[in-house]
């Protein structure tokens, strides 16, 4: 699997932290307002997909149902996989060192349930060109380039 960003530094111990993110697009019945553009989240100030860790025993697809409503407050029809990466970072929320191995999905947006639950979390309606200048993950802007690319 491709590394992206951080490379891995001796002496850090890494713990495995598998993850769900998606790509979300706007459009549908409820979510046309937002048609043309993708659903992403400030999480205090950092732009990113939506998505996160896998609980223990939950599977990456209900992983990404569960972090997606908590974090924008939308439910999603995923489509399909898009992409995978890894990355090596320290995670201030669990106090950590992770290798984030994060599988990510294209999606729709299908219902607006609520506000977001977690909080410091923000839902963002962003061009893809907005996007790609304000995700705070590299590879979460390698893999939206990929897809835009297509």
């Amino acid at each position: 699997m491709q590394r992206i960003g951080e490379p891995w530094r001796p002496g850090r111990p890494y713990r495995d932290r598998p993850g769900a993110y998606a790509i979300i697009l706007g459009g549908g019945v409820h979510g046309g307002a937002h048609a043309g553009r993708l659903l992403c989240v400030d999480q205090e100030g950092e732009i990113q997909l939506p998505g996160g860790g896998l609980d223990p025993g939950e599977s990456p697809l209900a992983a990404l149902h569960r972090e997606v409503l908590e974090e924008t407050g939308w439910r999603i029809a995923p489509i399909r996989r898009v992409g995978a990466f890894q990355r090596y970072a320290w995670l201030p929320d669990y106090r950590y060192w992770a290798r984030k191995t994060q599988v990510v999905y294209l999606a729709r947006a299908t219902l607006r349930a609520g506000p977001p639950s977690e909080p410091g979390h923000t839902a963002l309606w962003l061009t893809p060109r907005d996007a790609l200048a304000t995700l705070s993950v590299e590879g979460d802007r390698h893999t939206l380039r990929r897809l835009l690319a297509r």
